[in-house]
């Protein structure tokens, strides 16, 4: 599909190093399974703040709702972001560093007053992507409606994995129902 024939995109996401990719192409799944259409790149808050004050600043009249950002260490691609826009912002602190991405969970987390980020925890891309498409449902109905059947998925996935608990000693199903 060329890029003019493409949806606009309803999240963005940024990520403060190409080393984040890995982790945050875990978002396809979950925004496949909503249908929302999204984007990503990489711009850094320290070598390219330019970039990012002009992406988050041009987000809303691009018809995003949702920005996404992903960064470790000092993580501030987060609150530069949300300091260029009104648009909801979820951070996701990454591991990168030696402190086991605490350093990053604190980051996005102790944003100053006035600069709001949502953060998820460390390493929490899904968490990240249900929560930029919570925020479109309020305004969906099609997404509300498929955050019903997600958790319905949800919920069958645990309860599936008691009945692999094999010989284990059990409790009856029944104290569950």
């Amino acid at each position: 599909m060329r890029d003019e024939e493409r949806s606009a995109p309803e999240i963005g996401i940024l990520l403060g190093s190409k080393s984040d990719l890995a982790l945050v192409r875990k978002v396809e799944e979950v925004f496949s399974f909503f249908g929302v259409t999204w984007e990503i790149s990489v711009a850094s808050a320290h070598r390219t703040p330019e970039d990012v004050a002009r992406y988050a600043s041009r987000a809303r009249e691009r018809g995003i709702r949702v920005l996404v950002a992903a960064a470790g260490l000092s993580a501030a691609l987060p609150g530069v972001v949300a300091a260029h826009t009104t648009l909801p912002v979820v951070g996701i602190p990454v591991n990168a560093g030696s402190v086991g991405g605490l350093d990053a969970l604190l980051a996005v987390a102790q944003m100053p007053p006035g600069v709001p980020v949502a953060s998820v925890g460390i390493d929490g891309v899904k968490n990240a992507a249900l929560f930029a498409v919570r925020i479109l449902g309020l305004h969906r109905e099609d997404i509300a409606a498929r955050l019903e059947d997600w958790s319905g998925k949800e919920k069958e996935a645990v309860r599936s994995v008691r009945k692999e608990l094999g010989d284990l000693p059990c409790p009856p199903e029944e104290v569950f129902s």
